[in-house]
């Protein structure tokens, strides 16, 4: 969703602001824009599109100021146009914001009412506004923002600065991410450390309802009842280093090469390779044995492999596992019985749907346990226990290496649940153990088709709709590349089970249509290869996954082979998720679309 940045230096702070905004560009933006305070007034600078579209502008029309803020715009209310960029600014105050501010439409007509009329669509000039009739009210700054605060409702984060005052800055999160960073002679406000860690490791996180007054010397933080609380300094690990996409042409690829690295660290934390052992926390809050429901959560790309585990854990742990849609969950209101697990992943750890999810399960009873990327986020925070993904930050818009690291640590539980249920041996335990200490290696030789994938993908770049067929746990993976395909490359794709091909998708086939056929030579490989043979009757032009095995035993209804390693069926599904990350890609590239930033959509979505 929209990055907020705020400095209050002693120095000159638009380009820093617009550098951190820039570590920012990951979270989905279509407009950006920054406000200084020079000589006692407020001036700002916006601009639609890309962030070099806002440098261009402030090349022509630089800010001075040692105190500012600045924004990327996912537009929510408004299209993404200059006048409902942010910051929002009226005579006396300038404003940024991530998030929807629910009761808007209220506040706006009460505001009619006093005189107070807004020029853009968006929600954020309300609370510039309702801000700004508060300081006409004889209001001091630090109270009026306080006041006004108090009056919204809704997911958001906010940082605001005021005519006059060169050493103010307020900020307040609920429901959406929003950090303090401790600098020397500044403070920084970010949404997220990414943003604040070029100008220091020293970061306090905000909590839900909390609201701060930053200076160039201090911070002082208030719970939602406006009571000063003292919050956590914690040591970040960000650098600047991290978020750089090296030698490789977008971040999406350099993070798909990242895999077998990312893989290794993650095994490294959850595996005695030496012992060919699962290693948990030796405290967990639930016990696998006594379990009656796993209740996994999630949203895109993580509830795919969601889905994938749901596979592991009914096969290896016999533990009845119930997958949802986040966004879904808690309005059904599921029934759940005191002491279950309720199981969340999330590689921002600010997924809005997924966060209300795990409320409503903490609120009935559940244990909570996480998947996380990001170890500081809320829903880490909210959880009983953590499972950290590890694989480092990941900018492209388009999950690849956190989804391969969360299914690996999915993976891992899964192996401990059937172990301590009893249904798998110690010698089953060593041997899927061994499988996935042999992953790394697995996918680096997955990652050697991409010559060939690439040029797959230049057919495929021709498609308007493709269709995407697995079995089994492979089935996700065939959900997945058709998420991936949709979104990088804005073809239609859809994700279906080989076994539902005559249940309706089977009309759509023709010689137009590409057909992506996940299928490695697993015990369902006969099954899929039949559905295969039918979409080959009707013209349909296949583009098959599998092994070397599988490759050996299909006829010349195959249009191209992508060759995985031959691998145990329990990894697979982590294997085969690299061709489909590298299809989408080499389409996408191939097309001309933005790959990091795809339109429309943000990594982390923070609101509904």
């Amino acid at each position: 969703m929209c990055g907020i940045v705020g400095i209050v230096s002693t120095t000159p702070v638009a380009d820093r602001i617009v550098d951190a905004l820039k570590r920012l560009e990951y979270r989905g933006y279509d407009s950006a824009g920054l406000a200084t305070s020079v000589d006692g007034r407020i001036d700002r600078r916006r601009a639609p599109g890309k962030l070099t579209n806002l440098r261009e502008r402030l090349e022509a029309e630089p800010l001075d100021g040692t105190i500012g803020i600045g924004h990327t715009r996912w537009a929510t209310h408004g299209a993404p146009t200059e006048a409902n960029a942010h910051p929002h600014t009226t005579n006396r105050v300038a404003i940024v914001h991530n998030g929807i501010i629910e009761n808007f439409r209220e506040l706006k007509t009460e505001l009619d009412k006093d005189g107070y009329k807004p020029v853009s669509e968006t929600d954020t000039e309300i609370v510039a506004l309702m801000v700004t009739r508060e300081l006409d009210r004889g209001m001091a700054p630090f109270d009026a923002a306080a006041s006004v605060i108090k009056r919204l409702e809704g997911a958001f984060a906010l940082a605001m600065m005021f005519k006059g005052e060169d050493n103010l800055i307020v900020g307040a999160r609920q429901g959406a991410p929003l950090a303090v960073g401790h600098g020397e002679n500044e403070m920084i406000l970010g949404s997220d450390a990414i943003a604040i860690a070029p100008f220091t490791n020293k970061v306090t996180y905000l909590e839900e309802g909390d609201w701060v007054a930053i200076t160039k010397d201090d911070a002082r933080i208030f719970d939602r009842e406006g009571q000063p609380v003292e919050r956590a300094m914690a040591q970040t690990q960000l650098g600047v280093s991290m978020v750089d996409k090296g030698n490789h042409r977008h971040f999406m690829l350099k993070e798909i090469y990242e895999q077998p690295d990312a893989i290794s660290h993650t095994a490294s934390h959850y595996l005695d390779l030496a012992n060919g052992k699962v290693k948990l926390p030796s405290k967990l809050p639930f016990d696998f044995k006594s379990l009656n429901r796993l209740t996994i959560s999630a949203c895109g790309t993580a509830y795919y492999a969601g889905l994938v585990a749901k596979y592991w854990f009914e096969k290896y742990a016999r533990l009845p596992v119930e997958v949802d849609v986040a966004s879904e969950f808690r309005y059904r209101e599921p029934p759940m019985d005191a002491g279950g697990l309720a199981l969340f992943i999330s590689q921002s750890g600010e997924t809005a749907d997924t966060l209300a999810a795990l409320r409503y399960c903490k609120e009935n009873g559940q244990h909570i346990a996480s998947i996380v990327n990001a170890q500081e986020s809320t829903i880490a925070r909210e959880s009983d226990i953590v499972f950290p993904i590890l694989c480092g930050p990941e900018i492209s818009v388009a999950s690849t290496k956190a989804t391969t690291a969360q299914l690996s640590v999915l993976a891992s539980l899964a192996i401990a649940a059937g172990r301590q249920r009893g249904h798998i041996s110690e010698a089953q335990e060593f041997e899927l153990v061994d499988m996935l200490a042999k992953l790394p290696g697995a996918i680096t030789k997955a990652l050697g088709s991409e010559e060939k994938i690439d040029q797959i993908s230049h057919k495929l770049s021709k498609a308007k709709d493709v269709l995407y067929l697995g079995r089994g746990s492979l089935f996700p993976i065939a959900m997945e590349g058709a998420l991936k395909l949709k979104e990088i490359t804005y073809i239609h794709a859809e994700g279906y089970a080989s076994g539902e091909l005559k249940h309706g998708p089977i009309a759509l086939i023709d010689e137009t249509l590409p057909v992506v056929v996940v299928a490695p030579s697993d015990d369902l490989f006969d099954k899929t290869i039949s559905n295969m043979h039918e979409v080959a009757a009707r013209g349909g032009k296949i583009i098959l996954i599998t092994d070397e095995a599988g490759a050996k035993s299909v006829g010349d209804d195959v249009d191209e082979i992508i060759i995985v390693p031959d691998a145990h069926e329990f990894v697979m599904p982590i294997i085969c998720a690299i061709p489909v990350q590298l299809l989408a890609y080499y389409t996408a590239v191939f097309m001309g679309t933005d790959v990091d930033q795809p339109r429309n959509l943000a990594k982390s979505v923070t609101v509904e």
